[in-house]
């Protein structure tokens, strides 16, 4: 069931990726409901993920960077 909640969280975030407050939102969601191996894992698909979105990259830096966001 775990694994669910993480491939259904990958597929969120693919189709809100076209606005990045939502896509955000959606990432803070996944920070309460995956465990903990589960977010290191989508650490590594979000750099994957952002090198094809540069404006979604750029303004989740500066998210980081005034929210100090977690994942």
């Amino acid at each position: 069931m775990p694994r669910a909640v993480y491939q259904y969280t990958l597929t969120i975030l693919e189709k809100v990726s076209f606005d990045p407050k939502l896509f955000i939102k959606e990432l803070k969601k996944a920070e309460t409901s995956l465990l903990p191996h589960e977010k290191l894992e989508l650490r590594i698909w979000l750099k994957n993920f952002l090198a094809q979105k540069p404006v979604l990259k750029k303004y989740l830096s500066q998210q980081y960077i005034e929210n100090d966001l977690t994942i």
